[in-house]
């Protein structure tokens, strides 16, 4: 039991085998040492142990909030989803923003622990402290915004006002590996296949009831000034400034324009690095492929129509937007949040499409489907890439390039495996490249796809992607950050020299603000010093910034132990080929000649870590007090990694 603040010191268990509710308190230990949140939640699914069967009854899905969701702190409506992912194998935790996280909250919980697997479908429905499990059978088969609808009719509460309702589609029902739950007005914990996880357990949806109730800080002089720092940190920044900053004006996709400049933007399966190199070396020229038209200033200029927010955030990054388009004879008007970088490139220019209108409605389709606008994008592009190669005869089907219809159609296919390519598509890239034997095509790290930032031209990405603990990934170290904004400071983004130990240092920054959990897009006003202030305030705590620092790289660690504990190590810290110099393809543009030094840097970021070969050795486990599993029998001594224990 705990009394700190921030906390609701509740925890729902949830066994879906049997159908029975538990409650626990949250250990106060715990929450020092893994604040809450990706943290706390990571530390429950390792308890299940390592070696369970991401779609077996006996894998954790665990709904999680932290100390500072649902409160006054700027951008704290997020929640996190923690799980063994049935696309790497690694363990994994996913995001959203919204209202969810924050209503879970006032609802009066800290976290739900979902285990088992239910005989029928099944929702959770959540208010005043307490969770009770009910029939979803009518739900099975219908999309997430039917799924919403519906259940909104049915509960005596009011969808965007007092309920939230976070569900899985068509995607999660047929476990597709890279399936998600949705969360109200299409947030997304995307990546990891957490929706393949609440799929193979029978939960349709959970469904949160609450009003407002924020929890008040423990010391509200210290979490007042820490509070008043980072709004003023917030309003004055370029980025995130109200109604002035890039990200406030134009959502993610402001970057659509400055990587694709940088030749820093993946095109065409990665074989390119911007659009401009792919024209000039396939079309003569011609400018027959252009990122502009999918940008965010182009989707602000033509199709927006509401810019909505998440709890206590004054950025309103999303991007709302209605289009009207002919889909195979037919007139389709489709409106929908929100027209995100990561979306608009992977279903996009890294697909050779750059018909913008057409991508929204494949955003909608992979929303309502419940699958990974990031991973579908590039599982498709990768199809493409294949069948160029001649690599689908046996398959019997093709995709060609660019063809925004075919990719329309194929959202909704790979979403209920209708078809052997489809089926193909929906184990994701690595099971894919083995069933036609096209691992030249890949773009993925650990099995998950990479995002739109080029290793050949921000390095310090190459590095991030590699030593994701949840597979290739730009938000566990937003090094872009630096390399491309300047924040904290300006890094020469083609230098590849300390981008091991700046990419360590995000990566332990982010684990505490996923912890906490607020958005990442703080980190591009906010740092540590607003970080300790406020979560002194509400917690009453009274940790330094080193402490804390060292709370980010606990977590960070305790990933890295329980993917050791998998079976991963160095080996699997890997990029895509292509972007490598042994057998991969220079950077064209500004980007001439240029490839990832992911071995130099490797080497760089293992010492800065103290791992040996990619496992986290016994010392480092000492020193960071992790008591938790075997060990892995590895010490900081040892050239090399030995096998991970099963003991």
């Amino acid at each position: 039991m705990t009394e700190i603040g921030g906390f609701q010191d509740n925890v729902a268990r949830i066994d879906l085998s049997e159908g029975e509710v538990n409650y626990e308190g949250i250990d106060e230990e715990d929450a020092r040492k893994y604040i809450g949140a990706r943290g706390l939640g990571v530390k429950y699914v390792f308890e299940q142990g390592a070696d369970v069967d991401p779609l077996g009854p006996d894998n954790l899905l665990a709904f999680m909030n932290g100390p500072l969701s649902g409160t006054q702190v700027t951008m704290s409506g997020r929640i996190a989803i923690c799980t063994k992912s049935p696309l790497t194998g690694t363990v994994t935790d996913s995001h959203h923003g919204g209202w969810s996280g924050a209503r879970l909250k006032w609802a009066g919980f800290d976290g739900l622990l979902f285990e088992g697997e239910a005989d029928e479908p099944v929702y959770a429905y959540v208010e005043d402290g307490e969770v009770e499990l009910r029939d979803a059978s009518h739900l099975w088969g219908k999309g997430v915004h039917e799924t919403r609808d519906t259940i909104e009719e049915e509960v005596d509460g009011q969808y965007g006002k007092n309920l939230s309702i976070m569900a899985i589609g068509d995607g999660g029902e047929n476990q597709v590996r890279y399936a998600c739950i949705m969360n109200e007005d299409d947030r997304a914990s995307g990546r990891g296949g957490t929706g393949c996880v609440a799929g193979s357990k029978n939960l349709k949806a959970v469904v949160i009831k609450s009003n407002t109730k924020m929890p008040q800080p423990a010391d509200p002089e210290t979490f007042k000034e820490g509070h008043q720092q980072a709004m003023q940190a917030i309003t004055e920044s370029d980025v995130t400034a109200p109604n002035e900053g890039g990200l406030s004006m134009y959502g993610t996709n402001v970057l659509m324009n400055i990587t694709e400049e940088m030749d820093g933007h993946p095109t065409k399966n990665g074989r390119y690095t911007s659009a401009i190199s792919y024209n000039d070396a396939e079309q003569g020229g011609e400018n027959v492929l252009d990122a502009e038209r999918i940008s965010g200033e182009n989707v602000r200029e033509n199709i927006l129509v509401d810019e909505p927010t998440c709890h206590s955030c004054p950025v309103a990054c999303k991007k709302e937007v209605e289009v009207d388009v002919m889909h195979k004879g037919e007139e389709m008007n489709v409106r929908m949040e929100s027209f995100e970088y990561e979306s608009a490139w992977a279903l996009g220019t890294n697909s050779l499409n750059d018909d913008r209108d057409k991508i929204a409605v494949m955003i909608d389709r992979c929303n309502d489907m419940g699958i990974d606008t990031i991973e579908a994008g590039n599982i498709m592009a990768m199809a493409m890439d294949a069948s160029e190669e001649g690599k689908l005869d046996d398959v019997g089907e093709e995709m060609e390039w660019g063809d925004a219809d075919e990719m329309i159609e194929m959202i909704e296919r790979i979403a209920n495996r209708d078809g052997e390519l489809p089926d193909l598509l929906a184990e994701g890239q690595e099971r894919f490249a083995d069933a036609v034997d096209a691992h030249d095509c890949r773009l993925d790290v650990k099995g998950q796809a990479i995002a739109a930032y080029d290793p050949r031209c921000m390095k310090g990405m190459g590095i991030g992607y590699a030593t994701s603990n949840r597979g290739a990934c730009h938000l566990r170290g937003y090094t872009p950050a630096a390399e491309i904004l300047g924040i904290p400071e300006k890094v020469d983004p083609y230098e590849h020299e300390g981008k091991g130990e700046l990419t360590a240092e995000f990566q332990d920054l982010h684990a505490i603000s996923d912890s906490f959990d607020i958005c990442k897009f703080n980190a591009f006003a906010e740092g540590i010093e607003e970080y300790v202030s406020q979560y002194n305030g509400m917690t009453g705590f009274d940790v330094t910034e080193d402490e804390l620092m060292e709370t980010g790289e606990r977590i960070y660690n305790l990933e890295r132990y329980y993917n050791n504990l998998v079976g991963f190590d160095g080996d699997d810290d890997s990029l895509p080929e292509v972007f490598l110099e042994e057998g991969g393809t220079p950077g064209q543009g500004a980007s001439e000649g240029e490839y990832c030094e992911l071995e130099e840097m490797k080497e760089e970021y293992y010492e800065h870590r103290g791992w040996v070969d990619g496992v986290v050795p016994d010392e480092k486990l000492e020193e960071l007090e992790i008591e938790i599993g075997p060990g892995t029998g590895v010490s900081a001594g040892d050239s090399g990694a030995a096998a991970p224990s099963d003991d």
